[in-house]
């Protein structure tokens, strides 16, 4: 299934060392003004390079092949394209007929008879920069209705880190190489990293996305769970493996008096006290800002030798997964994170009619 959303509805297509990855997006209204500006800079948020990242050089420049004409969205399906061209499959050539550990290669051999032995085609994390130029989209629409997403790392390799306000933290995690909001734990953080390198392995950790401005409402009951909407795009991300809402796993240590949150009257709105809920009661949104984490596996490619099994021969063999990757993949997957909330706030808001099929009135303006 390649398709997600059910008003805005987006596509993703392309391999991991195919000649491009894109998207395409259909429901947007129209009316919306392109920021290719701003869309640029989401795309380096998550772009390779750097000591703790993939060396692949990509440049991911997206560009915009419909749907929008002089900057402002026809209401047309919207197809954007980035080409791959830092591409080097020789280091996976050996490894033809041999599944990596930690990865989905058995999974789609069991399922296709086939798989992309060229760095995991679909299943690699290369799939996931089309979702950031969706999700710069979504959030183009999100700031018409001041709704702001956005993510760090809440800890890496078992460092976990300090927050006190969700803002600020963002905002130093912009200004570190591991997106650490935490000053005082960054170096020991990276030099967990740094030592999972030396040792041919690599490391996990947990990213902390925030929703502000979240209207009221917004989800479905029982089986419409905005909460389970957010899961399900959370953890179609590859190498998610966890995710929690609020307090999360730690309500189950908790009373009911000390998980519940409180309401109050505030300049004659009801408020509440606290927000271990994460911003959803009963899978809906009650205008508390959204808070949710996800669990994020240490990257399956690593130069550690490991068993594996040669599909063709049909015997135990060991391997080391060459080539370039990611020592720690949570820095890279905030701005993915932040894509796929984005991409949901906004289909919940179209689908209860909160963002209109177009910002035109009828005369064309």
């Amino acid at each position: 299934m390649n398709s997600f959303g059910y008003v805005f509805r987006v596509t993703t297509w392309g391999e991991s060392h195919g000649k491009a990855v894109g998207c395409t997006i259909d429901g947007c209204p129209a009316g919306l003004k392109i920021d290719e500006e701003f869309i640029r800079r989401e795309m380096e948020r998550r772009k390779p390079g750097g000591e703790f990242a993939s060396k692949r050089k990509e440049e991911d420049v997206v560009e915009i092949l419909s749907g929008v004409l002089d900057g402002i969205t026809l209401g047309t399906p919207i197809s954007m394209i980035i080409k791959n061209v830092d591409v080097d499959s020789k280091p996976y050539e050996a490894l033809k007929n041999i599944p990596r550990p930690g990865h989905a290669d058995f999974a789609y051999y069991a399922k296709f008879g086939i798989y992309d032995w060229r760095g995991g085609g679909r299943a690699s994390a290369r799939e996931t920069v089309a979702r950031v130029a969706a999700g710069a989209i979504a959030k183009l629409l999100l700031s018409k209705y001041n709704i702001r997403v956005f993510g760090y790392a809440k800890e890496i390799a078992g460092i976990s880190f300090r927050v006190e306000n969700s803002e600020k933290a963002f905002e130093i995690a912009e200004k570190s190489a591991i997106r650490c909001p935490d000053p005082e734990k960054e170096e020991i953080a990276k030099e967990r990293i740094r030592e999972a390198m030396r040792e041919g392995d690599s490391v996990g950790g947990i990213v902390e996305i925030v929703a502000k401005n979240v209207p009221p409402g917004l989800g479905e009951p029982v089986f419409g769970k905005i909460s389970a909407y957010l899961a399900f795009a959370l953890m179609s991300i590859p190498s998610v493996k966890g995710f929690e809402i609020g307090r999360g796993f730690d309500v189950a240590k908790l009373r009911g008096s000390e998980n519940n949150d409180q309401m109050m009257l505030r300049d004659g709105k009801i408020s509440f006290l606290t927000n271990n809920a994460g911003g959803i009661l009963g899978g809906i949104t009650n205008g508390e800002e959204l808070v949710m984490r996800i669990a994020v596996k240490p990257t399956p490619s690593i130069s550690r030798k490991q068993r594996s099994v040669d599909l063709e021969k049909m015997e135990e063999v060991e391997i080391s997964v060459k080539g370039r990757h990611d020592p720690c993949i949570v820095p890279r997957i905030v701005p993915v994170a932040e894509a796929m909330v984005a991409l949901v706030l906004v289909d919940c808001m179209m689908l209860q009619r909160l963002i209109p099929r177009s910002f035109y009135d009828r005369k064309g303006n």
